[in-house]
C-alpha cells in the first residue's frame, strides 16, 4: 500500500497502523457519546419543570419538528435510524460517509430525545463514530478495507462508551454493522472499544448507564425463560411492524415532513401525560426495573409496554430522529417485568428470582429480536450485570427470540429495507463481489457485426475467420442493433450450396434475442443467463451493439475480485 509523502511515517504493518488509528477513532467516538449524553441530560433537566403543565405535550412535538427541519433543511440528510445508513455505506461504498454525518445525527437526536421523543441515542452516536472513522481514513488515504475497519472502530467506540461495555461494542459492530469476523477487524475494533470506554470513564467517572447487579438463578427461572423468549419475540415483531406501518402511513399524509414529525411528537407527548415511561430514552425507568423498585403494578406495566411501542412508532415513523436500541431496552425490560409479575401471580408459592433479572432478560430478548443479533444481547447483559450466573437463561432467551423473529421476519429491523431494495451486500458475498465489477470492464469486443441484407455466402466467409458463435446484426443505415445470429441458425444451410445466394441474413435473424444494457447489475445479468441457459449476451447502449458479455469472463473476473476482497 502506498501513502502520500506526508504520511510516510505510516509505512508500518497494516495491523499496527489500524490499531494506532483505531485508538484515535475510538477516543473521538467516546467523546461524541459523552457529548450527546451530557446534552441529553441538560436538555431533559431544562424541560423537566414544564412537564407538569397541560401544554407539556407540545414539547416532544416542538423537538421533533426542530429535528426534522434541521435534518431536511439545514444539513439535508433526511431522518433515519443511522445504523442502516452505516451498513449501506459499508456494503456499497467501502465505508465512505460524509463529514457532516459525524455531528448531524447528534444534534437532531438530541432535539428529538431531549424534548421527550421516544428514541435512543445509540444509533446516532454509531453514525457519528462511523463517520469519524471514515473521514480519518480518507484523510490518511487508506484503502477501502482499512476504511471499513475504522468505520467499525468508530461504531464500537460509541456503543462501548454509552454502556461501559467494550465487548458488547465489539460484538455489535462485527455482528450487525460489518457482518464479518476477520483477524484484520477484530483487534483494532476491540482496542477502539476499550478506548471509547476509557474516555467515558475519564470524563464521567463511574457514572454508567446501568449499575451492576447479581442474581441467584434457580431452575424454575431457567424454565420460565422459554416463555419469556416467546413473549419477547412477539413484542419485537409487534414493534418492528408498528414502526414500519407508521412510516408507510405517515408517508401518505400530504403534509411537509416537519409537520408530520410535529404530529408524531405531539402524540408521544399526549401519551406521556398519562404514562411518563414512554418519554425520552427511558434509562432511568430501566434502572428502577433492574433494581426491582419499579412502582407501577402489573396492569400499568403491561399497558406501558404497549404504549412505549406506540410512542416509538410515532416518534420514528413520523419523522423524528433517533435509534431503536434504547426503546427496545425499555420495552424489553417492561416485557420481562410483566412476565415475572404474571408468573408470581399464577404461581405465588415458587421462589422466583428478583424481577430485575427478568427485566434484564427481557432487554436481551428485544435486542436479539429487533437486531437478530443474539451475541450482542448476551454480552451486553453480561457486562451490565457482571455476573455469568445469568448466562443460561440469557442464552435461552436471546437465541430463541432471535430464531423466532428470523423465521417470521427474515431480515432484522436494521436490514429489512436494505434487503428489500437489494442494497445489502455483505463482504465476500456474490452481491458484494459483483457490485465492484461493471459490464463495461467485462465487455468482449472481438465480435464481427453483419447487416440484415448480407447473403449467406458472404456471411459464411465471415464465419470462417471469426472465433465467435454469435454475430450481432446491425441496421446498415443507422447502425441500430436488430438482433443476433447464432452459428446453429445457419447449420441447416451449410451443406446446401444452392442456398448460399438465395438466403439473406434477415430471414434467419433472431430479433427476440435477450440483451443487457451497460447500466445493469451483474447479478441480474448472471441471473438472466441462468434463466435463459445462455453463456453469452449482447450488450446494448443507445440502441447500438457495444460488445458481448460471457459467463466465462464474468466468473473469471469474479474469482479475481473475490481474491482481492478477501486478502486486502
Amino acid at each position: 500500500m502506498r501513502y502520500p509523502g506526508r504520511w510516510s511515517i505510516f509505512r508500518l504493518d497494516d495491523r499496527m497502523l489500524l490499531i494506532l488509528v483505531g485508538i484515535v477513532v475510538g477516543t473521538c467516538s467516546g467523546l461524541a457519546a459523552v457529548a450527546l449524553s451530557r446534552s441529553l441530560i441538560a436538555l431533559l433537566d431544562w424541560t423537566h419543570p414544564y412537564r407538569h403543565y397541560w401544554w407539556a405535550f407540545f414539547l416532544p412535538a416542538g423537538g421533533a419538528m426542530a429535528s426534522s427541519l434541521f435534518m431536511n433543511k439545514i444539513v439535508k440528510e433526511g431522518a433515519g435510524h443511522g445504523v442502516p445508513e452505516v451498513i449501506y455505506s459499508v456494503s456499497r461504498y467501502g465505508g465512505l460517509l460524509r463529514f457532516r454525518s459525524s455531528f448531524s445525527r447528534l444534534i437532531s437526536s438530541c432535539l428529538t430525545i431531549g424534548s421527550g421523543g421516544s428514541a435512543g441515542p445509540e444509533a446516532p452516536v454509531v453514525m457519528s463514530g462511523a463517520a469519524i472513522g471514515s473521514n480519518i481514513a480518507s484523510f490518511l488515504s487508506l484503502n477501502e478495507r482499512q476504511r471499513i475497519t475504522l468505520v467499525g472502530c468508530g461504531a464500537a467506540g460509541a456503543i462501548s462508551a454509552i454502556f461501559n461495555a467494550p465487548i458488547a461494542g465489539l460484538v455489535f459492530t462485527v455482528e450487525v454493522v460489518l457482518g464479518e469476523w476477520t483477524a484484520l477487524n477484530i483487534i483494532p475494533i476491540a482496542i477502539a472499544s476499550v478506548a471509547g470506554t476509557e474516555i467515558s470513564h475519564v470524563l464521567q467517572g463511574d457514572n454508567i448507564v446501568f449499575d451492576h447487579r447479581q442474581f441467584d438463578i434457580g431452575f424454575p427461572d431457567t424454565l420460565a425463560s422459554f416463555g419469556l423468549a416467546v413473549l419477547c419475540a412477539l413484542t419485537a415483531i409487534l414493534l418492528t411492524r408498528a414502526l414500519r406501518g407508521m412510516h408507510h402511513r405517515s408517508a401518505r399524509v400530504p403534509l411537509p415532513i416537519w409537520v408530520r414529525a410535529a404530529l408524531g411528537g405531539g402524540m408521544v407527548g399526549a401519551l406521556g401525560i398519562f404514562l411518563p415511561v414512554v418519554l425520552g430514552e427511558g434509562y432511568h425507568s430501566i434502572q428502577q426495573m433492574i433494581d426491582g423498585v419499579y412502582a407501577p403494578g402489573f396492569l400499568l406495566v403491561a399497558v406501558g409496554m404497549l404504549a412505549k411501542v406506540a410512542a416509538t412508532s410515532f416518534t420514528l415513523g413520523w419523522g423524528g430522529s433517533g435509534g431503536i436500541f434504547a426503546p427496545a431496552l425499555v420495552i424489553g425490560s417492561l416485557a420481562g417485568l410483566t412476565f415475572h409479575r404474571g408468573l408470581a401471580f399464577v404461581w405465588p408459592s415458587v421462589a422466583w428470582v428478583n424481577e430485575g433479572c427478568f427485566a434484564l432478560l427481557g432487554m436481551a430478548g428485544l435486542i436479539s429480536g429487533m437486531l437478530q443479533a443474539p451475541l450482542t444481547a448476551i454480552f451486553l447483559i453480561i457486562e451490565i450485570t457482571g455476573d455469568y450466573g445469568v448466562i443460561l437463561p440469557l442464552i435461552i432467551v436471546s437465541t430463541i427470540t432471535s430464531s423466532v423473529c428470523q423465521y417470521i421476519e427474515p431480515a432484522s429491523f436494521y436490514l429489512k429495507e436494505l434487503v428489500d431494495k437489494g442494497q445489502l451486500l455483505r463482504p465476500g458475498t456474490d452481491g458484494r463481489v459483483l457490485a465492484d465489477l461493471s459490464i463495461q470492464e467485462l465487455l468482449e469486443k472481438d465480435c464481427i457485426s453483419v447487416t440484415p441484407g448480407m447473403l449467406l455466402r458472404d456471411f459464411i466467409e465471415i464465419v470462417k475467420r471469426s472465433r465467435r458463435n454469435y454475430f450481432p446484426v446491425e441496421d446498415a443505415v443507422n447502425g441500430h442493433f436488430l438482433g443476433m445470429i447464432h452459428l446453429d441458425d445457419i447449420r441447416p444451410y451449410l451443406f446446401n450450396p444452392g442456398m448460399y445466394d438465395a438466403v439473406v441474413l434477415e430471414q434467419i435473424l433472431d430479433r427476440e434475442a435477450a440483451v443487457v444494457h451497460l447500466d445493469e447489475d451483474l447479478s441480474d445479468v448472471l441471473q438472466l443467463m441462468d434463466e435463459k441457459r445462455l453463456f453469452s449476451l449482447p450488450v446494448i447502449s443507445n440502441k447500438r451493439f457495444v460488445g458481448m458479455i460471457s459467463k466465462a469472463t464474468l466468473l473469471d473476473r469474479y474469482r479475481q475480485e473475490l481474491r482481492v476482497q478477501t486478502t486486502r
